[in-house]
């Protein structure tokens, strides 16, 4: 899990899209084409929006969030990775990898 403080990398090539508060929550939003965005929560940007990015260049730090907020994390650590593609969410880890494929076992008879 990442730390508080540790550098956000850019997954993929793209575009800066938001840098900013949404609400009480800092977030980083990244269009990268093909109707691919990913966001990251609670990220603090270092660079601002329209910034060009490039795969495993250093886009910003995770924060700590905000008092009261992301109660679920632990003390020290939490970070949100999703990505939509054309406005519907899909598991970041079924492009970058770590994501094993559905297979059907056949069913045990007792």
């Amino acid at each position: 899990m990442v730390k508080f403080g540790e550098n956000l990398y850019a997954p993929a090539d793209g575009v800066v899209s938001f840098a900013g508060q949404l609400v009480n929550r800092a977030v980083l939003t990244i269009r990268h084409g093909s109707g691919i965005v990913t966001e990251f929560e609670p990220a603090c940007a270092s660079l601002p929006t329209g910034s060009k990015v490039f795969k495993g260049e250093v886009i910003g730090t995770v924060c700590a969030p905000n008092a009261g907020y992301l109660q679920h994390c632990s003390q020290d650590k939490c970070l949100h990775f999703s990505m939509r593609v054309d406005g519907k969410y899909l598991s970041p880890l079924a492009l970058i990898g770590g994501l094993s494929p559905s297979r059907l076992l056949p069913q045990a008879r007792g």
